[in-house]
């Protein structure tokens, strides 16, 4: 037989269940194996478990396995649906990829009836001839009581719902003022115009700016919250932040990462409070360049706590003929943070900002004194912004949802987030600040926590050249390999804008695209076409940035010796790997809340009918996302006529015998059949024509 071994090989990895049966067990290293449903062993989603192969990758298929034994298991607890019998009971799993119900006798049933939503913890995995067994030991309410289907996602997760009360106690002994121990030895740079910009929900404020220029440069302050001088290493909230190790944002609600004293009090920069921060100090020339830096603790306080709507309004109105700030040339001869202070003076001395916007309405009137900083902010971000795209960094531009919620959980509007320039200045600005800082440890050699996104998979970026070409598009490979510079990848996305198979090719060409994560080797970040990249600007909700700036501190202090080097150096790859983990648990919870909410949400728009696009094509359907960006399935059996097959190559759905076609970013109409907020799905049919 061709594709026939003669010696067996055998791999140890974690198996991930597929609801169909199948499923791959994944080594961490880029070598996937397909496990047939038959070939599983029983074994659950998320065992660790050992194979073997059975047959070789090719380049038609993929490699095949079975495992031949269950080494530990994942998964010790469940969340699902209790179906109470006489007797004896089962719950039904949430998570599909469990595929199999658990059984539970009366006397651990915790009383629990039909319909309840439940925690059971697993005591025996069953097998072949046996189901697993297990106990409740937790009741979250009915199934259709409100936000029990949100606290049920939350617990199949694992996410926490509440601090342990070591945690609350260490958090309570905390003070709320900054001390004038605290602020010696710090830049004090409280008398510079500083402001934040969030969206208008947000309670902790981990970032700040400043910003002025001259003739020859611009002067860009990055203000970031010193969490690491409340959170100490090894102590109780640093513990339970590295468990966390991110917060998780739902629309009505969030689990932070630290207790609501630090995340929205003494560690949060608000308004008119002086706050201890980490500051990143940038000269900056008229081609986005950084052209010099200082890294250094500092003491700040907010002038103004600006809304995303309000800097986006103020940047529309028609600017003034005014004098504009920061032209004079440098007066003194000091170094350059001097310098930069004396850019930043807001008015609290005899030398204050000059100038107002003169605006005649009140946004305009309130915001007169900085007007000024947010158009050069404005016009800097746009300078950034170019520089990016210069050098190849790519931008998806493909929208996020916003789920508006009541004080009920019940959804008001699902609709498409559109990012505003002052959205893209935060970003711009914390991409620098970012770079900066992970380019300023990288030489300096000292151990660190990167933040990488790696080179496309050769395999589908080839397999994207040869579909492309359908459409008169090219990419440029840099051998057989499918090796390609991330500027190849920005010309297709600048090529294809305003098209008719932009959205279609903009999918394709994101899901080629691999997952950023965490490591303490500095390989780059692929996306952005950045040599050197971490995660600095918020660390009241990421733990590898209250991570590195720990190592920061100690840089700026000269503690980091040998000792520190060594204990950082020992640490760091298993804060990485877990940072990474947990990461993508909360990516992964955050997605299927807002999957259930937007089922909830159509459940009241049965036989609608709305125009999409094809977003997915599978062979049981295609997927449809809709303006809102709702998505819904159209299974095969709901569309008319004969029998469709799935063409792989061409990602397209087709008719056996008409040739009828559906592919990927076609237009399509359709009327809402179906929403189910217990499997989190929405079935769509096709409206007639």
């Amino acid at each position: 037989m061709k594709n026939q071994i003669t010696h067996t090989k055998k791999l140890k990895g974690t198996f991930l269940a597929h609801p169909r049966g199948y499923g791959f067990v994944t080594c961490g290293d880029g070598e996937d194996l397909y496990i047939p449903a038959n070939m599983t062993r029983n074994a659950f989603h998320m065992d660790e478990v050992e194979a073997e192969v059975v047959r070789e990758k090719t380049k038609n298929h993929r490699a095949e396995g079975r495992i031949i034994n269950v080494i530990s298991h994942g998964i010790s607890e469940i969340v699902g649906t209790y179906d109470k019998a006489s007797g004896f009971g089962f719950v039904i799993p949430d998570d599909p990829k469990i595929a199999e119900d658990i059984y539970i006798t009366k006397e651990n049933s915790m009383g629990a009836a039909t319909g309840h939503k439940v925690v059971a913890l697993i005591r025996d995995y069953g097998d072949r001839r046996h189901r697993p067994e297990g106990v409740i030991t937790e009741i979250l309410g009915d199934e259709n009581d409100p936000g029990v289907n949100i606290l049920s996602i939350l617990k199949g997760y694992g996410l926490p719902d509440g601090f342990p009360e070591a945690v609350k106690k260490s958090a309570s002994r905390i003070p709320q003022k900054v001390s004038e121990k605290e602020v010696r030895g710090r830049r004090d740079l409280r008398d510079l115009l500083t402001v934040t910009i969030d969206g208008e929900d947000t309670k902790d404020y981990d970032d700040a700016v400043t910003l002025t220029r001259t003739d020859k440069a611009w002067l860009l302050g990055v203000h970031i919250a010193d969490v690491s001088n409340y959170v100490k290493e090894g102590g109780p909230l640093d513990e339970e932040a590295q468990k966390r190790g991110t917060s998780v944002y739902f629309p009505d609600r969030v689990i932070p990462m630290l207790p609501e004293e630090l995340s929205n009090g003494i560690c949060s920069l608000n308004m008119g409070e002086d706050r201890l921060a980490l500051s990143c100090l940038m000269n900056i020339d008229q081609n986005g360049q950084v052209t010099g830096y200082e890294i250094t603790e500092s003491v700040i306080r907010v002038d103004e706590r600006m809304t995303y709507t309000d800097v986006n309004e103020l940047l529309e109105m028609p600017e003034e003929k005014e004098e504009e700030p920061g032209r004079e040339a440098y007066r003194t001869d000091g170094g350059f943070l001097d310098r930069f202070i004396r850019r930043f003076r807001n008015g609290k001395g005899k030398e204050g900002r000059k100038g107002t916007s003169g605006r005649e309405t009140d946004l305009g009137r309130r915001y007169a004194k900085e007007l000024p900083m947010f158009r050069l902010m404005a016009e800097l971000a746009e300078i950034l912004h170019e520089a990016r795209k210069e050098r190849g960094s790519i931008d998806f531009d493909i929208p996020e949802s916003r789920i508006l919620v009541d004080e009920d959980g019940h959804v008001r509007k699902v609709e498409p987030y559109d990012r505003g320039i002052s959205q893209r200045i935060i970003e711009e600005f914390m991409l620098l600040a970012n770079e900066t800082v992970a380019g300023h440890f990288y030489w300096l050699e000292a151990p660190f926590v990167y933040r990488t996104h790696g080179v496309p998979d050769a395999e589908k970026i080839l397999k994207l050249g040869a579909f492309i070409n359908n459409f008169g598009y090219s990419i440029k490979v840099r051998s057989a390999k499918g090796e390609i510079h991330p500027k190849e990848v920005q010309k297709l996305l600048r090529r294809i804008e305003g098209t008719d198979e932009e959205a279609l090719i903009s999918r394709l060409t994101l899901r080629s695209m691999q997952r950023a994560e965490y490591n303490t080797a500095c390989t780059g970040h692929f996306g952005l076409a950045a040599q050197y990249y971490c995660h600095f600007t918020s660390p009241i909700r990421r733990y590898p940035d209250l991570q590195i700036h720990r190592i920061i501190k100690e840089s700026l202090r000269g503690e980091l010796d040998e000792g520190r080097t060594a204990h950082y150096e020992a640490i760091l790859p298993g804060v990485a790997r877990q940072s990474s983990e947990l990461e993508r648990r909360a990516v992964d919870a955050e997605r299927e809340v807002d999957k259930l909410l937007k089922a909830g949400y159509m459940a009241e728009h049965i036989g609608e009918e709305y125009d999409g696009v094809i977003s997915g094509i599978t062979d049981w359907g295609i997927y449809v996302e809709l303006p809102s960006t709702i998505e819904g399935m159209i299974h095969v059996s709901k569309i008319p006529g004969d029998y469709y097959y799935y063409n792989e190559s061409t990602y397209e759905l087709i008719g056996r015998d008409t040739g009828k076609t559906y592919r990927l970013g076609q237009k399509i109409r359709i009327r809402v059949d179906e929403a189910d907020t217990g499997t989190r799905t929405i079935d769509f049919s096709l409206a007639e024509e």
